[in-house]
């Protein structure tokens, strides 16, 4: 091989391995993130995490009793704890995608870290939007950035995806054996 043949084939190689290395910034939260639980849900923290890692699907269901809200939490940066610090997202990121089915009304709120963009203690703004019913089957949905509101409101305060925590599924009035099941949730 000659050396223009090895430095066109070396800049193809380095041209396809960066591709893979930004195709890696895709990431695959239920793929590579433990998630948190609270409420009345027949799983635990570890239930969910072991389904996760075994069959790789998030999958919560209200209890026979519910009273309370149920809430899903996964952080954007991997963390030993439902808290942690912030993410700073690319401004090249315009969405969400997430593959779901679920048998109620989620609000699915995307936590923002605090003003001084250090921490992502409980508290602070909450932007949200609603994943509707899908009950028999998964359905994907790509949500832009700008789709999240405080407080749900049109004219609500828009995300700041550079100080960006955690996302929370949110099933605020569970029926008993509501079930959610989140195959990926995918930040683009």
């Amino acid at each position: 091989m000659n050396i223009k043949a090895f430095i066109l084939t070396g800049s193809l190689f380095f041209l396809f391995a960066a591709g893979l290395t930004s195709a890696k910034q895709n990431t695959d939260l239920v793929k590579t993130s433990t998630w948190f639980i609270a409420g009345p849900a027949k799983e635990n923290q570890e239930i969910i995490n072991k389904v996760r890692k075994e069959k790789g699907i998030v999958k919560v269901t209200a209890s026979d009793y519910p009273a309370g809200e149920i809430e899903l939490n996964v952080m954007i940066t991997e963390s030993d704890s439902n808290d942690g610090k912030p993410t700073n997202l690319s401004g090249k990121s315009k969405y969400l995608s997430i593959t779901y089915k679920s048998t109620h009304l989620i609000k699915l709120q995307a936590r923002e870290g605090n003003e001084e963009g250090t921490g992502c203690v409980h508290g602070g703004s909450h932007p949200r939007v609603d994943l509707p019913v899908s009950a028999k089957k998964f359905t994907t949905l790509k949500i832009p950035w700008s789709d999240f509101k405080q407080d749900g409101l049109t004219n609500g305060k828009p995300l700041n995806i550079h100080n960006l925590c955690k996302f929370n599924f949110v099933n605020y009035n569970p029926v008993p054996g509501a079930v959610l099941e989140i195959k990926s949730l995918i930040v683009e």
